[in-house]
């Protein structure tokens, strides 16, 4: 005999609007390259840097990164002219819940 399927709590709508936010941040491409590159280097780097490693313009980087931080998976810090970004390492561990709990997984 199959066991019933055990049923999950259903999403706070604030979690839900949190989680879509998150996708939302990473629908695009040249973001996940961003981030990627970020959390490889594992280290704070300005726009500059940045943009010196990937295809597009500063002001293009600018506006993915304030995308970036705007859904805390990146954090920047203001350094005289220049500010510095880094990824969020508290995401290492919230994404993937995130995942498990809009799957129903425990």
């Amino acid at each position: 005999m199959n066991a019933a399927p055990q049923r999950h709590e259903a999403l706070s709508d604030e979690d839900a609007t949190t989680y879509a936010g998150w996708f939302k941040a990473l629908a695009d491409p040249m973001r996940v390259r961003l981030l990627h590159l970020l959390a490889g280097e594992r280290r704070p780097m300005a726009v500059g840097e940045i943009t010196s490693r990937l295809p597009i313009g500063q002001s293009t980087v600018s506006h993915h990164l304030k995308v970036l931080a705007d859904v805390r998976f990146v954090l920047s810090d203001r350094q005289g002219t220049s500010t510095h970004y880094q990824v969020n390492e508290a995401c290492l561990d919230c994404f993937p819940a995130a995942v498990r709990a809009i799957m129903g997984q425990p």
